[in-house]
């Protein structure tokens, strides 16, 4: 098999401060985090910011810059901003970080979609912070907004104009049908780096027929110009990401993801799951690939390109 991508998605704008104490919220913890990463052989960083005082998801420039210099000074890997932030942020808000920073890559929601966390207050836990209760409650009447006309602003104006290339996340059979939509326009170009998306409630559930579907759908639809990588949430993390790989596929880990490294017991890092799914995959048989040969497979710009 081919060399195996490991993505790391090192804090997010899904779990709350109050939920893991190793969750990392202040721009010096998610760089030592995304340091400790590329170290343990992920090659992509996906990278949300967060507000250092209240861990609130934040679309801030000043706050990705506490930590985006860092981690282009100290790791070679491929630094991914997203292009989601939260669903409760606006278009506008989503991109100032992104576009003054121009990334190598960054990740592009493929639909407007539900997107309810709302299951997680399942869990009695003392709350950090006032924010955190009433921001899971309100994702029972929460729309994720991404349509047509928002897609192709930001492969506009974040890839025509700036040369970044895009991990497109799809939450749903309906997004890769998009995606070809936005190739048949001109507006993608080959190879696509498709990300599945699994386990968030509003999107596909983790079932590994999904995945084969999802795979046979993107044969049908990309034959051999993508590159497929698999993230699910919580407990079903490991088993689907290790599926992925199995098949031929790419992988994703980070405390955005999933809290935990085994049944019950919380991840103390990143880099801690990132251990974990290299050993899978090398015994798989897979080689983790290096952020240069990712480059070189994806036709990045280079590290040199971002403004960090």
């Amino acid at each position: 098999m081919s060399g195996i991508i490991i993505t790391c998605a090192l804090t997010g704008s899904i779990h709350t401060p109050s939920m893991s104490p190793h969750l990392p919220i202040n721009g010096a913890d998610i760089a030592r985090q995304g340091i400790e990463a590329a170290r343990a052989g992920a090659s992509i960083l996906h990278l949300h910011a967060r507000d250092p005082l209240s861990g609130r998801p934040s679309a801030a420039l000043e706050h990705f810059n506490g930590f985006v210099p860092a981690l282009a000074q100290e790791t070679d890997a491929v630094l991914n901003l997203s292009t989601g932030g939260s669903a409760v942020m606006s278009l506008d808000e989503r991109l100032a970080a992104p576009l003054a920073i121009a990334p190598e890559m960054a990740s592009l929601n493929m639909g407007t979609m539900n997107f309810a966390l709302y299951p997680m207050l399942g869990k009695d836990r003392d709350w950090l912070h006032d924010w955190e209760k009433p921001f899971l409650e309100n994702t029972n009447d929460l729309v994720f907004k991404n349509t047509p006309r928002d897609i192709a602003c930001i492969l506009s104006k974040l890839g025509q104009e700036r040369g970044a290339r895009f991990e497109f996340e799809c939450y749903d059979l309906s997004h890769l049908y998009m995606l070809r939509h936005f190739a048949d326009r001109g507006l993608v170009q080959p190879p696509y780096f498709i990300q599945f998306v699994f386990g968030v409630l509003g999107g596909m559930g983790p079932d590994p027929e999904n995945l084969s579907h999802m795979v046979r759908i993107a044969d049908k639809l990309f034959g051999g110009d993508y590159l497929f990588s698999v993230l699910a949430a919580g407990r079903f993390q490991m088993p689907l990401i290790t599926m992925a790989a199995a098949m031929g596929g790419h992988v994703r880990v980070g405390l955005e993801d999933s809290l935990t490294i085994a049944r019950g017991q919380l991840a103390r890092s990143n880099a801690e799951q990132v251990v974990k799914i290299r050993e899978i995959v090398e015994r798989l048989g897979r080689v983790v690939m290096t952020p240069d040969q990712l480059r070189a497979t994806l036709g990045l710009k280079g590290a040199g390109g971002i403004n960090a």
